[in-house]
């Protein structure tokens, strides 16, 4: 028998004092990604008394509550690919939505994840793939019919889903339609890609999903991607959901804090999981929303319920301004909760600014993962956890359709329409972005837009957006900033 010194023996205690256990494990990281929800309804935030959200509560209140916290783009496809990537999505071309898809150049979180020892899984809507409307990309690599979309092969977009970005397992889909390499509910176990129907509503088979996964993969350390098709139109709820806000309101409204309703107890039902399976301290948890919601300006209540087309989806942005497709705050600034029991304090509050971008930097710092190059995001945990002073961020840019944007501390610089709009604001004031500081302040403003001009050279295409605004940029921006100079 070898004989252990007391040296060596204090030397163990040490190193299993500062992991934990000798069987040690980086921590499982899930990121609940919701869908033109905005900064108003969690109820947290204390803005809609009308929202109920116990759980996403529950998960705040656990962790840090990020109060100026921002997504990449005030659309879906870019504000997804900043987030899967961790990178400005404008550096490899991916403005909007007709911009997809993602390239496969790009190496995603998912990727980086995969190389470190993570299973990982991606539940709910994709939109990273090539569309209809993906015109330049079909120039190239498809062809355009004769009602100007592009035409599609099914292989050539699984060619673009997430099992060729780095995921292992998925479920992939928006309502009941997915393709998925495994199986929920009573069907036959299933390890084989197939597309299967899914009775049910849309939510809770998205939740089903999730737990499936987190069941199948408890004992190892796992990536969720959980991307609730939620609140996005068309609005649906069953009536148990709807039964929970009786009471007059529009009815867009009703069925917007149904199906948050729906989340928020998949939320809860996932937390209960990873209390029941020992595995709630090891988890890293980002809450967060694609964009803010659209509100079609007037928030009218008279389009059908079930209508996919561009309408109000019952769901608000208070205190901020504007909507889905804005740089102003309601397009971009979102909810925001992150919850790590073994690493951040429980119940803290955190007003610095904070980006999507980060969710990456931060899960794959938290993995020990080795390949954290090319990253525009930061490791956020020593801000959250007060161990590191000062914002994360000097700057956070935005480029979106003739709309570009820098915050740099309490200020924003806001410019659209090849600068025949811009603005400045003080985010911290009570006033925010109902008060254009840009004469008082012209120095601040010739700062920012020095450093926004900086980011914008390096993207692809380079530079500011330097055309008119488009139709609908110019309704929004005459509707939330009639006073503002032409």
């Amino acid at each position: 028998m070898q004989f252990v010194s007391g040296l060596s023996v204090l030397g163990l205690l040490v190193f299993f004092a500062s992991t934990g256990s000798a069987d040690s494990r980086p921590p499982n990281v899930i990121v609940v990604f919701v869908d033109d929800m905005g900064y108003a309804d969690v109820g947290l935030q204390g803005t809609t008394p009308d929202v109920r959200t116990p759980h996403i509560d529950r998960l705040g209140a656990g962790g840090v509550h990020c109060t100026a916290g921002y997504i990449t783009a005030p659309q879906c496809s870019p504000s997804r690919a900043g987030l899967i990537t961790g990178r400005y999505q404008q550096r490899f071309g991916m403005d909007s939505i007709a911009d997809c898809p993602l390239p496969l150049e790009e190496t995603t979180l998912s990727d980086r994840l995969s190389r470190a020892g993570y299973t990982c899984g991606m539940v709910g809507k994709w939109h990273l793939s090539p569309h209809a409307g993906s015109l330049a990309w079909a120039r190239t690599h498809a062809r355009i019919n004769d009602r100007g979309q592009a035409a599609l092969s099914q292989s050539q977009v699984l060619d673009y889903y997430p099992h060729k970005r780095g995921f292992q397992q998925y479920f992939v889909g928006e309502r009941n339609r997915y393709y998925a390499n495994y199986s929920i509910g009573d069907k036959p176990a299933n390890d084989e890609a197939a597309w299967t129907d899914e009775p049910g509503y849309r939510i809770d088979i998205q939740t089903e999903a999730a737990l499936e996964f987190i069941r199948k993969n408890k004992d190892n350390p796992f990536f969720l991607d959980l991307n609730y098709f939620a609140p996005h139109v068309p609005l649906a709820a069953p009536q148990e959901y709807l039964d929970r806000f009786p009471g007059p309101m529009p009815e867009r409204r009703r069925y917007a804090l149904a199906m948050i309703s729906a989340v928020d107890d998949g939320v809860g039902r996932l937390l209960d999981l990873l209390d029941e399976s020992g595995t709630a301290d090891d988890t890293l948890i980002f809450f967060t929303s694609d964009n803010g919601a659209p509100l079609a300006l007037t928030q009218p209540d008279k389009r059908p319920i079930d209508s996919f087309d561009a309408s109000w989806d019952g769901s608000l942005n208070d205190p901020w301004i504007g909507e889905k497709g804005m740089l102003s705050e309601g397009g971009i600034r979102v909810p925001f909760l992150v919850r790590w029991p073994a690493q951040l304090p429980a119940g803290r509050v955190y007003p610095e600014p904070v980006s999507s971008l980060d969710i990456a930097a931060t899960a794959l710092a938290a993995a020990g993962a080795e390949d954290r190059s090319g990253l525009d995001g930061v490791d956020i945990c020593s801000f959250l956890a007060g161990d590191t002073a000062g914002p994360p961020h000097d700057y956070l840019f935005w480029r979106f359709w003739s709309q570009a944007a820098v915050r740099s501390g309490k200020w924003k610089y806001l410019t659209a329409g090849d600068g025949a709009r811009a603005f400045l604001f003080d985010l911290t004031s009570d006033e925010h972005e109902c008060q254009n500081l840009l004469e008082e302040n012209p120095q601040t403003a010739a700062r920012l837009r020095r450093a926004l001009e900086g980011w914008a050279s390096e993207l692809r295409p380079a530079g500011i957006p330097s055309g008119p605004m488009n139709p609908q940029e110019q309704a929004w921006y005459s509707h939330y900033f009639p006073t503002a100079p032409e």
